[in-house]
């Protein structure tokens, strides 16, 4: 017979290890509690027309608000807009769709600025997870979950995160140094999340890819060593310095009835339903075809998918079901001004 303390070791009990015994489950299709969850009832249409119809106050009200937390550059609060409401809605093979990691950098080094604008995040999204990049981070933490089987339980990992989480990387913590093996790991693990959305599972004497669905930003000092969708190189408008004051005038402004309006709204924006009509798409297969023939490097097949992803997210946070022209324009342009503050030495992006 074992005794309690061989027991306890196998089976901990719950205060160190919690667990849940569910007897009737059912996946919810957002955990915002601040709207209804059965999306096929009165109430959640009633809900949801409601907020898009509000959708383009709510999105200049939010994008004033992440243009002071970046300094007033309001391109880069463009480009975080976009990563907020970004998810994964299909898979292709091995290609996640609507996935958009952004990398936000020229980010002041030293500062508090990427705690600051995480709770600011923190305080708008339902799901959120801080990883500061530090050496020593990357060398002791373990990113991917592994099975130990001399407990027989599996060992977590920090990117085993619910769907929808929006995970921020703060590489301005990265010091100089040498990472270890595992930390050589951990940085292909969080590549791999990025460019893949999956999870690798350690079982020892194998490895299983588990799917995700994180939103990432990373916030760097100089181009992020991760790879990314889109880099955006911040051009500060205003001082970078008094980060408390700026970002407690940031919370002020936040009232309890804005707040929920804006959670509610990037819930809302998720949902929608996008399609490309015949028409736009013509448009736009012709517009690819004629930055080709004046530039062909400055449009390839990557930057032309890319083009299409901030063109979605876009549509989406204006509360459109569909691509118009005056989107497309406009996602266009964004795209020449990001490319434009990017060194022509740096990688493309």
């Amino acid at each position: 017979m074992e005794g309690i303390e061989e027991q306890n070791v196998h089976c901990p009990p719950p205060s160190l290890v919690p667990r849940l015994h569910v007897l009737q489950g059912e996946k919810l299709g957002h955990n915002n509690p601040l709207l209804p969850q059965k999306s096929d009832s009165e109430e959640s249409r009633t809900a949801f027309e409601s907020v898009i119809k509000e959708a383009r106050q709510i999105r200049s009200e939010l994008v004033s608000i992440l243009e002071q937390a970046v300094f007033g550059d309001s391109l880069a609060a463009e480009y975080v807009l976009c990563h907020m409401i970004s998810s994964v809605y299909a898979r292709r093979d091995v290609i996640a769709l609507g996935k958009y990691c952004v990398n936000i950098s020229g980010c002041p080094k030293g500062s508090d600025f990427t705690q600051h604008l995480y709770r600011l995040l923190d305080e708008l999204v339902t799901k959120s997870f801080l990883l500061p990049m530090s050496l020593s981070n990357m060398n002791t933490w373990r990113f991917s979950p592994k099975k130990d089987y001399t407990a027989n339980r599996l060992t977590s990992g920090v990117l085993q995160l619910a769907a929808n989480t929006h995970l921020v990387v703060d590489e301005t913590a990265l010091e100089p140094g040498q990472l270890d093996a595992n930390g050589v790991r951990n940085l292909t693990a969080l590549g791999n999340v990025i460019n893949w959305q999956k999870v690798e599972y350690d079982f020892n004497y194998h490895t299983q890819d588990f799917p995700s669905s994180l939103a990432v930003l990373i916030v760097s000092e100089g181009k992020s060593l991760l790879p990314s969708d889109s880099q955006i190189p911040l051009v500060p408008r205003h001082p970078v310095d008094s980060l408390s004051e700026r970002f407690s005038g940031i919370h002020t402004y936040l009232t309890p009835a804005l707040l929920a309006q804006v959670r509610a709204y990037l819930t809302c924006v998720q949902q929608i339903d996008y399609k490309l009509s015949e028409q736009v798409q013509k448009t736009v297969e012709e517009d690819f075809v004629e930055m080709r023939k004046e530039d062909p490097n400055s449009m390839t097949v990557d930057d032309f998918h890319s083009l299409l992803i901030v063109a979605r997210l876009l549509s989406l946070s204006f509360g459109h079901t569909q691509l118009t022209t005056d989107i497309w324009r406009r996602a266009k342009a964004m795209e020449v001004e990001r490319k434009h503050r990017i060194p022509q030495t740096s990688a493309r992006q």
